[in-house]
């Protein structure tokens, strides 16, 4: 089975492939490819953020016709209030179906939420914070708030083995029940 991860970001790869490996042992071929989000660098909000999966899936799918399932990975904030909040969706696509997942959302603290809403990406703040170099590749902004309790890969590895239910589950989903146009 053909797995097309639409990014060549190692955090995003390697959860997608653990995910689907868990589902699938010993029967996952995975390709890493690089595509344009089709939404800003750092997508606010929840639509601009699914948005931006949906794009990459669809991307990976036009350039590697010949996969069996594409990913997109797309990492979000969300201001609620005064607050504002980190958070991915995920889109799992087959050539007939899309499936959509959101991983937990958590609190930034002001420091990291006034550099993003100034219009910096969130990689580049906890760097700046947290003085770490190119940290969206690795532990991300919630694996440098929790200590490494939870990483970016494993929060995101959760997502992805939700937006695998309806693949693990044909019988219950009508494959028309969502198209990627």
């Amino acid at each position: 089975m053909k797995v097309v991860v639409a990014s060549q970001n190692p955090v995003k790869v390697n959860a997608v492939l653990k995910s689907f490996r868990q589902c699938w042992p010993n029967k996952i071929e995975g390709k890493a490819i690089s595509v344009a989000s089709g939404v800003p660098d750092q997508p606010m909000g929840e639509e601009e953020t699914r948005q931006g999966a949906v794009n990459r899936a669809r991307a990976a799918r036009e350039l590697v016709p010949s996969a069996d399932f594409y990913v997109g990975v797309e990492g979000g904030v969300q201001q609620i209030g005064e607050r504002l909040f980190a958070f991915a969706w995920i889109a799992v696509s087959n050539h007939e179906t899309v499936s959509l997942s959101r991983t937990g959302a958590f609190e930034l603290p002001p420091q990291l939420s006034r550099l993003v809403m100034e219009g910096m990406e969130l990689g580049d703040a906890d760097d700046l914070i947290f003085k770490t170099k190119n940290s969206k590749q690795q532990n991300g902004a919630v694996g440098l708030l929790t200590r490494d309790l939870v990483t970016r890969q494993s929060l995101y590895e959760q997502a992805v083995l939700l937006a695998l239910i309806p693949f693990l589950n044909e019988q219950l989903y009508p494959q028309s029940q969502n198209q990627l146009s």
